[in-house]
């Protein structure tokens, strides 16, 4: 057996952590959920200016841009000994670097405020004024140790426009890469691998002796043979290009070519200072005799902010920490476009991607802007199939709790209330797109123009180059006017909803939504679950059942007590039929139901139908289906296709918020037959480390929770008879019932080391 290992963090962030951990000053400050408002990039690259002097600045510089009037503020308390908390603050904003470093608050001044609030605190004084440079900075009181230093000045500028609230979000920005190897092919071409596929451009140093030589370049994400393939199928990228060569050496940017499907008016387009992009891993130079090194070529590679050191995970399965690690890189590789889009075929943003890109970002960085405001762009541009209209709601809920901060459910709420669709509500009390409710004020309240369409998963069969015998991803569901997949949503949506309006104390409403989730949740149960099988059927008049009609209930808390075995049963049989969007709900309702080790086996099956097969194929990117033959079409750099990337942290890990803003983490590992694992998980109040190892007769763990966070911590029961040690006493438990469980209770911050021996 492996021993467990200590985790092994690059120099630099060691020198943060010991900074952090020797400073005791509020650190990791973000400005409307942003970090790095004081850096300026210069089309793509980090500038040596400081936001505050780009007036001078000739070149064209990028900065991250504070729209809102009356931003929030978030910090990281500083503190080491257990139970630390924080017990008041102190904002100082000005504008000026001097009145800042000297703690005075010319433009606002909270004085000292008694609270643990540490995320999303509100900025309360006058409306903030447009092109303007603000520096703020906060100290906070710990009962451990007292009042704090000053953290760091935080400088930021605002936009030429300002709104009460309005979603920040970083420019694009680019990272030099050479590449992997070079390699002769032949007297006259060189094959390139930069090791990973990535949405970017080509630079090359070539020489020639005369004027009159010309190369031709292939780039592309998919090798055949040594060789770039030229015809990868489907929309697996590649394209070709010429360059003449000027005699002597110089250096060639390649242009790449505009996509008209891609660039149109529903895309997201690349902005004009980063220039146009393609996924590529490989680059061959062809009728080019003289000899290529790795200093020659150049890619710049485009993608959000992205802090490769925020996350970590490693684990006895090296099958898993492949996948792990394809699935992290996929949610930085993808951010290409600055909103999440569904890929490079369209690079349009749909609800049902954003919705699994938000949690695995959430998972892999300590990053929330570029969810917001893929969330808000969809609340104005939605997409066409019913359960991803729904899914807003879910998105809002996740944005809240990772972030605390509550200013977008407020402006979005009547929104998000129409996104419920109440408006399709039968007579039978539940929803349908098929019965005529779909008028012109239904499709004006969730503003969208036409008509919306149960989906439940993608592809169908006989569409993208499936044959009709092919059963598409959809498990052979049967559509019905009465939909059990759209209708699980509703109620998804419902409960969320209710919960919102509480935050935002809009007590008759939440009142309503609760009664109706209750009373729905009844409904649904009568309609859909069938009592001679004891698992769910597709719709009212059918009989059929499929995986999805199952998952959904389970990842949604729907199946009545006593009723999982059958229902669990049946998710079993049908293995996974579901596509790699499903996925994320099969793997949701898998851990919900405690079913770690079948879960275990669908992370790290190696079948054409798992993620590891994305890797043996060749991608370094998630793709958009589970293998070629299942999608013809499919492109290969997909971030729906990164469930990992938050499943490992959430559910394997077990680390999730139970409150907003991660004011209280749920720990509650499912490492099945895993021998041991250990992880770092972002979050805005600091990472949640966790380093595991179950060995026979003995199961170790140890935790370290940041400052100002409480936890709720579990451990799995592998036995009747235990005992179960905290930093060496004897920790008090409870079974937890129904479950195979036991509960620890509540543990305030700081380091664990727990042992229960069985």
């Amino acid at each position: 057996m492996k021993p467990i290992k200590l985790i092994t963090i690059p120099l630099l962030s060691l020198i943060c952590f010991v900074l952090h951990a020797t400073d005791n000053k509020p650190y990791g400050l973000l400005t409307d959920l942003v970090e790095h408002t004081d850096y300026t990039w210069n089309n793509g690259y980090l500038s040596n200016l400081p936001v505050w002097q780009t007036e001078g600045a000739i070149e064209s510089l990028q900065y991250v841009e504070i729209r809102s009037a009356y931003p929030s503020f978030s910090w990281i308390v500083p503190g080491k000994a257990n139970a630390t908390r924080q017990t008041s603050y102190r904002i100082v904003v000005s504008d000026n670097m001097e009145d800042a470093v000297s703690g005075k608050g010319n433009i606002w001044d909270s004085g000292i405020v008694d609270s643990r609030k540490s995320t999303s605190v509100s900025y309360e004084g006058n409306a903030l004024q447009p092109k303007k440079n603000y520096f703020w900075r906060v100290k906070t009181v710990t009962n451990t140790e007292g009042e704090s230093d000053w953290s760091d000045v935080k400088a930021f500028r605002t936009a030429d426009k300002m709104q009460d609230y309005s979603a920040g979000f970083y420019p694009q920005v680019k990272t030099m890469e050479h590449p992997v190897s070079t390699k002769k092919t032949g007297n006259s071409a060189t094959f390139i691998d930069f090791g990973k596929a990535a949405f970017g451009q080509l630079i090359l140093n070539l020489t020639s002796d005369n004027d009159k030589d010309s190369v031709i370049i292939h780039l592309g994400e998919h090798q055949v043979n040594g060789r770039v393939d030229r015809n990868p199928g489907g929309t697996i990228r590649y394209q070709r290009y010429a360059i003449g060569l000027l005699k002597g050496t110089h250096t060639y940017r390649i242009k790449i070519t505009k996509d008209e499907r891609n660039t149109g008016s529903a895309a997201v387009l690349i902005p004009d200072y980063i220039g146009e992009v393609l996924p590529f891993r490989y680059c061959e130079i062809e009728g080019y005799e003289k000899p290529v090194t790795v200093s020659d070529v150049i890619r710049e590679s485009v993608h959000y902010p992205f802090d490769e050191t925020a996350s970590y995970f490693e684990c006895s399965n090296d099958t898993l920490n492949q996948i792990w690690d394809m699935c992290k890189y996929s949610i930085k590789a993808t951010s290409a476009l600055g909103i999440y889009i569904d890929g490079d075929r369209e690079r349009i943003p749909y609800e049902a991607d954003a919705l699994i890109n938000q949690l695995c970002h959430y998972g892999v960085d300590r990053e929330y802007s570029m969810a917001r405001r893929s969330h808000e762009y969809l609340l104005e541009y939605p997409t066409w199939p019913t359960e991803w209209i729904l899914q807003a709601v879910l998105i809002a809920w996740n944005d809240y709790m990772y972030t605390g901060d509550s200013r977008s459910l407020k402006a979005n709420y009547d929104i998000l209330k129409a996104r419920t669709l109440m408006q399709l509500r039968e007579k039978n009390g539940l929803i349908s797109t098929t019965t005529g409710l779909q008028t012109p004020e239904f499709s004006s309240s969730i503003r969208f123009n036409g008509k919306i369409r149960d989906i439940v998963d993608w592809p169908h069969t006989g569409i993208l180059g499936l044959n009709k015998h092919e059963g598409g991803e959809a498990d052979g569901f049967v559509f019905t006017d009465y939909n059990a997949v759209t209708n699980a949503y509703h109620y998804e949506a419902l409960k969320f909803m209710g919960q919102i309006a509480d935050i935002l104390n809009n007590q008759q409403d939440a009142s309503y939504y609760k009664k109706e989730a209750a009373s729905f949740l009844s409904r649904y149960n009568k309609t859909f679950l069938n009592n001679k099988s004891g698992y769910y059927v597709d719709g009212d008049t059918t009989l059929h059942a499929s995986l999805h009609t199952n998952m959904f209930p389970v990842a949604f808390g729907m199946v009545p007590p006593g009723k999982m075995n059958k229902v669990i049963d049946f998710i079993h049989s049908r293995k996974m039929a579901c596509s790699v969007y499903g996925s994320q709900f099969l793997m949701d309702a898998l851990y919900e139901a405690s079913d770690a080790e079948y879960a275990l086996s669908m992370l790290t099956k190696t079948d054409d139908r798992s993620w590891y097969n994305m890797i043996r194929i060749g991608s370094t990117i998630s793709l958009e289906a589970w293998d070629n033959k299942y999608k013809p079409n499919q492109d290969w750099n997909h971030a729906w296709g990164a469930v990992p990337a938050n499943i490992i942290p959430r559910k394997l890990m077990g680390v999730e918020p139970l409150m907003p803003g991660f004011d209280k983490v749920r720990i509650k590992p499912q490492l099945a037959s895993l021998p041991w694992a250990k992880a770092v998980v972002p979050t805005i109040k600091g990472n949640v480390s966790l380093e595991i190892e179950n060995k026979k007769g003995e199961y170790h763990m140890q935790i370290t929770i940041p400052a100002n966070m409480e936890s709720e911590v579990y451990l799995p029961l592998l036995s009747n008879k235990y005992e179960v040690k905290n930093n060496g006493n004897i920790q008090k438990t409870i079974r937890v019932k129904n479950a195979p469980f036991i509960s620890l209770g509540n543990f305030p911050s700081g380091t664990y080391t727990i042992i229960m021996t069985y």
